[in-house]
């Protein structure tokens, strides 16, 4: 059994670890795409998470646990957050072929990408060129874009959402967001019709519905 799927039974199956502690080992993960499970028996969809700026990994753990399913392969895309998105988003959508070529009985993709990594995932989403369905999840990303992310970057906010796609939009109430709350302008609110909106409600499970919280909410919610 891999270092990656065991990892993931601690996950699902043990307590005696701490959601930090396990955060830890998810973001030690080398770079590109790493797989969190050994079998692929009965899989028809993969679900690939893709982490935000400085994350400790800890607020993916009941979200990995929530949404794996037997017929689902959970994925955990590890990449440099402290630099551009473009290159890492190309990446991406390379080893997504890549495992689609090994496995024909794959018909369904979902993306998750959190806080930054919801600029990386709508980028590939912008280009996706592939035939098999495309489901994004954005959870409290700035897709309207930051100044530093505009003017480093050259982002541009998604325009348009190719067929056989579909995109979901979850934003956090910017009072409550301590990434976003100083901003002058929610950067999480672009005008795009195509894409299902949702604004995330003040607490979660009697605590305030911030930034890492969110993807937890999401994962009960969506999943």
């Amino acid at each position: 059994m891999t270092i990656l799927c065991l990892l993931l039974r601690s996950v699902i199956l043990k307590n005696d670890i701490s959601v930090k502690d396990l955060g830890l080992r998810l973001i030690d993960l080398p770079y590109g795409l790493n797989s969190m499970e050994q079998s692929q028996d009965e899989v028809r969809e993969i679900f690939i998470a893709v982490h935000g700026g400085n994350s400790e990994g800890y607020e993916w753990i009941y979200p990995l646990k929530k949404i794996n399913t037997k017929s689902r392969h959970i994925y955990f895309y590890r990449w440099p957050d402290n630099n551009c998105f473009q290159n890492f988003a190309e990446s991406l959508n390379n080893e997504i072929r890549e495992v689609l070529n090994q496995d024909d009985s794959i018909t369904k993709i979902i993306l998750m990408g959190h806080s930054y990594g919801g600029i990386l995932v709508t980028h590939l989403l912008e280009n996706w060129n592939l035939t098999t369905s495309l489901e994004i999840h954005v959870v409290a990303s700035p897709l309207l874009g930051t100044p530093m992310l505009n003017s480093m970057c050259g982002y541009e906010p998604i325009s348009s959402i190719p067929k056989k796609s579909v995109l979901y939009e979850w934003r956090t109430q910017q009072q409550l967001d301590n990434v976003f709350k100083d901003f002058n302008e929610d950067p999480q609110r672009i005008e795009l019709k195509e894409s299902f909106v949702t604004t995330l409600p003040e607490t979660y499970k009697g605590n305030r519905l911030g930034h890492n919280w969110s993807i937890s909410w999401v994962a009960d919610e969506a999943f």
